[in-house]
């Protein structure tokens, strides 16, 4: 680095923004730097950036005065209380999302299909759940149960994978008031789409010729699985209390409409509380078949919207309710937690706006760009951590759209994503107890690691689906309707 641009960036990052307020252009600069927030920020290309060291890094992070530290302080607890509601709006939608669509989600999840209709089956279930790992928790159950097949079980895992990436997608549309975010938020969020239907194509017929997923995880099953216990995630521990006290999705319609333990929504309704109390002991705790306990008399029932041991029952549930009561109660829901989605992430972005505004392109480029091998490993832990890849995407994504995180760190993060949501299907496959189940899981675990042998090590492989998440991301500057459209075709 020469001793001017040395000096140019030592200015610009360790004095407080405004300071330099009259350069808006890395034109306007002797080093052509560019930095957060000038008015030609979107026309520095990646290969552009120059390279800073980790002193700069450091120093820029670190190095401030009492009144900056203050406005770092106020800004990271605007951007943590964004965050929070960002997430539990998340949690809301997949909750709004099971009530609305648990009943269609478990019929379909109940046929025995062909390899087709399978993947088409779990992408579609996925969609109406807004949650992958809940879809391949009720696969792994399902073939756990014997209901569906070990080679039927693989399809709809691999179409629960294309399933997934919708919620990631619907968040990038909260960045529409901005084209040059819009672009970038949109390739952010369908690299995670493209790679995986790129997987599928390539996979899915190698499985129906060769099954080479279905051979390769039966040579590892052991004889026998020992019973474990359910793990929540400590983000679900923070966030998913304060959405169920507004609705709490019953899981179980989905899974006994799938295994054929009952043949319709019909079955739950309508909601009885005993002695008209609503709580859990009252309401949703479970009969005792073999004590001769009956619903009405010893329990009561809930049918979509539930109650929880600790939180007691939402807000949204009502004794008496109907499927078409709980049907309103979650399209209500689903609207509300959208609507909280969008003022959320355009908090979010105008916080992280403000905090980066005047840094210098090579600063963020130097702290975000790490190897791909680690963004992988990032990506798998921070999945694990929220037991959601959805979430873990869609997170990551209003970063992309502001330009913090190049597309390039983007993709091993969602690869790693896709394998900590691999994590869930395992947990379910060990509290089942059943190897057939542990094979299901298993595959989901392989197929993702597959695709990414497949698409990611090699640079030609992994520019194709950065290739086609640019080409997306453009497109939408000749239209911002691309987005629903999109949706609406892909899921």
């Amino acid at each position: 680095m020469s001793t001017t641009e040395a000096q140019d960036t030592t200015k610009s990052e360790t004095t407080p923004v405004g300071e330099d307020s009259a350069v808006k252009s890395r034109k306007d600069r002797p080093t052509g730097s560019t930095h957060f927030g000038d008015a030609d920020w979107d026309e520095e290309r990646p290969d552009e950036i120059g390279d800073a060291t980790w002193g700069e890094v450091a120093k820029a992070c670190c190095v401030h005065d009492a009144k900056e530290w203050g406005k770092i302080f106020v800004g990271a607890c605007g951007a943590l209380f964004f965050l929070y509601f960002f997430l539990f709006a998340l949690e809301l939608l997949g909750n709004s999302a099971k009530v609305l669509g648990g009943c269609r989600a478990g019929g379909l999840l109940s046929d025995e299909t062909n390899p087709v209709a399978g993947l088409v089956i779990g992408e579609l279930a996925t969609a109406l759940i807004q949650s992958s790992s809940t879809t391949t928790s009720i696969i792994v159950s399902l073939v756990g149960a014997d209901a569906v097949s070990v080679n039927s079980g693989i399809y709809l895992v691999m179409g629960a994978n294309i399933g997934t990436s919708v919620t990631n997608t619907i968040v990038s549309m909260g960045q529409m008031a901005d084209g040059a975010q819009l672009e970038r938020a949109f390739a952010g969020a369908t690299v995670h789409d493209i790679f995986n239907l790129l997987s599928v194509a390539i996979l899915f017929p190698l499985e129906v010729i060769s099954h080479y997923l279905y051979h390769l995880t039966n040579a590892m099953l052991p004889d026998s699985v020992g019973d474990g216990e359910k793990w929540e995630g400590p983000i679900k521990k923070i966030v998913s209390p304060f959405a169920g006290r507004v609705l709490k999705a019953n899981k179980d319609v989905i899974k006994d409409i799938a295994t054929g333990k009952v043949d319709s929504c019909d079955a739950y309704y309508p909601a009885l509380c005993l002695d008209g109390i609503e709580d859990y002991k009252h309401c949703a705790s479970k009969c005792d078949k073999d004590a001769g306990e009956e619903v009405g008399v010893d329990c009561g029932r809930v049918g979509l919207i539930t109650c929880d041991k600790t939180t007691g029952c939402p807000a949204f549930f009502q004794n008496g309710a109907n499927l078409h009561d709980d049907s309103i109660s979650g399209g209500v829901c689903l609207v509300l937690s959208l609507f909280l989605l969008i003022v959320c992430l355009m908090g979010l972005v105008n916080v992280l706006q403000r905090g980066l505004a005047g840094m210098s392109t090579r600063i963020i480029y130097k702290a975000t760009n790490v190897n791909g091998l680690i963004g992988i490993v990032i990506g798998a832990a921070i999945t694990i951590l929220v037991q959601s890849s959805s979430i873990t995407t869609s997170v990551l994504t209003p970063f992309v759209g502001l330009g913090v995180i190049q597309l390039e760190q983007m993709l091993p993060l969602t690869l790693g994503a896709n394998i900590g949501t691999t994590i869930t299907g395992l947990l379910a496959a060990m509290v089942s107890d059943n190897v057939d189940a542990l094979q299901v899981a298993l595959c989901h675990l392989f197929f993702n690691l597959s695709g990414i042998v497949i698409w990611y090590p090699i640079p030609i492989m992994r520019r194709v689906p950065l290739r086609g998440a640019r080409a997306l991301g453009r497109a939408t500057r000749r239209s911002r309707l691309l987005p629903p459209i999109y949706i609406i075709v892909v899921f």
